[in-house]
């Protein structure tokens, strides 16, 4: 009896599942841990990607030569003659109305440049009174898409430059908003 007891006994210990506990573990990665600051590279003034360019060919050099003793009549005349008869696609004008493209150069006129009218203005704020600090940096938020953290710090850093390419009614505007709070901003 106590046999078939211990038998029985054993067989159930043996036939029952086993329980597998898993264990759970976590390891902190290392930028989670501590935010290191990121490396500064320091670029040339200069950077050409393609290397040093080779000296240009006798005969490269005396076409420029012959181009260059052309009047400027005739240098107007050689872009076009090239495209047609390299079959290139013709060349279509692009609007630049809005965008700087550098200044205009005459080449050897001598004609005086015709001074346009500014079309894009900057805002910049130059000083504020602690007092107002809050009230400037809501209303730099207003006018800018930035976060709270970025206008305050934004506002931190006077004097500088608010917004750029603006007419010269919302430049107006934004500078009136920005003197009922407490700010004295400019236009530039």
């Amino acid at each position: 009896m106590k046999l078939i007891s211990l038998v029985r006994k054993v067989h159930s210990l043996q036939c029952q599942p086993k329980v597998n506990w898993s264990v759970q573990v976590r390891f902190l990665q290392q930028d989670s841990v501590s935010k290191a600051k990121p490396k500064k590279y320091k670029y040339p003034s200069v950077y050409d990607p393609y290397g040093p360019r080779p000296q240009p060919s006798n005969k490269i050099v005396e076409l420029a030569e012959r181009i260059a003793a052309l009047s400027p009549e005739e240098r107007k005349q050689i872009g076009p003659a090239l495209n047609e008869h390299l079959s290139l696609p013709k060349q279509q004008m692009i609007s630049t109305e809005g965008m700087s493209i550098g200044a205009k150069q005459d080449a050897g006129t001598g004609k005086a440049e015709e001074k346009k009218e500014k079309t894009a203005f900057d805002v910049k704020l130059e000083k504020f009174d602690a007092s107002a600090k809050i009230k400037v940096i809501k209303e730099v938020r207003a006018f800018t898409s930035l976060g709270l953290k970025e206008a305050k710090e934004l506002v931190e850093k006077v004097p500088v430059v608010l917004k750029q390419g603006l007419t010269k009614e919302e430049a107006n505007e934004i500078i009136t908003k920005i003197k009922a709070v407490g700010g004295v901003a400019v236009m530039e």
